[in-house]
């Protein structure tokens, strides 16, 4: 407890010479009611090694984390941590952030949001959750997630390649129509190759049964996921939940212009 006092005294001394506010240290010991020759004896301590590393480490926790703009929890971190030649466990970065009071973005619970098609009996899940082809544009998944602005929802539809996680088209629209689909997958088409077997991987909504999303993909295999289970187009879920959680859901939005520069910075 005492050393605690010191390490106080110490860090407002050191403050006041910044700020060139006048500080008494003799003061504050005499009013805390401990000794200035132990005080002394402590400014002459050398910092033992194990707790100059752990300042280490929190320095650099402290840094991953702004860098990350307060994102990061103790996995992603103590991965970045290992990279830059830090030994140290998730246990570990886990108990430090909590001395240093910063913690991850929370993960908002999966809610269901997409009914079930009246065709559903003609769909199929060909991907059947197998999410890691052996080349590019073997196979694509797409989705629609909502973005609350103070104007009303916008749309955000994204399409990703399952090879490489990289999204290669979005739009965001104000309203769901068929339209806002078709022009991403077809944003799609304009910046990559379709001429070798290509699965589309989508949910049961009716913007992906309509006739226009089967003209669009006229020349691609189209699976569906099983109803109501989020986990057969687990990739594109996990990356909107992402987006939402560490960036969008961050901001009072005020409208759709508001929100696309969001969406894309």
């Amino acid at each position: 407890m005492t050393e605690a006092i010191y390490t106080e005294v110490s860090a407002k001394v050191e403050a006041s010479k910044v700020t060139k506010c006048r500080v008494s240290a003799s003061g504050m010991l005499k009013f805390l009611g401990v000794s200035r020759s132990g005080y002394r004896a402590f400014l002459k301590r050398k910092v033992s090694p194990s707790r100059q590393r752990k300042e280490s480490i929190k320095k650099q926790i402290g840094k991953i984390y702004d860098d990350s703009k307060q994102n990061y929890g103790a996995p992603k971190i103590t991965k970045e941590l290992r990279k830059l030649g830090y030994i140290v466990s998730q246990r570990t970065v886990r108990k430090y952030m909590k001395e240093m009071g910063i913690k991850a973005q929370w993960v908002k619970p999966w809610t269901t949001t997409t009914r079930d098609s009246d065709f559903s009996t003609e769909l199929h899940n060909i991907l059947d959750e197998q999410f890691n082809p052996d080349r590019p544009n073997a196979v694509w998944c797409t989705d629609i997630t909502y973005i609350w602005t103070q104007n009303g929802f916008v749309y955000l539809n994204c399409v990703m390649d399952l090879y490489s996680r990289k999204i290669i088209a979005w739009t965001l629209a104000d309203t769901m129509e068929v339209s806002t689909v078709v022009a991403t997958i077809e944003k799609a088409k304009a910046t990559r190759s379709t001429a070798l077997p290509l699965i589309i991987h989508t949910d049961r909504g009716s913007q992906y049964v309509s006739a226009a999303w089967h003209e669009a993909t006229g020349k691609m295999q189209r699976s569906y996921s099983h109803s109501g289970y989020p986990y057969d187009n687990a990739c594109i879920e996990s990356f909107h939940a992402l987006i939402k959680r560490e960036w969008i859901n961050r901001f009072n939005i005020r409208d759709y212009n508001h929100a696309y520069r969001l969406v894309f910075e």
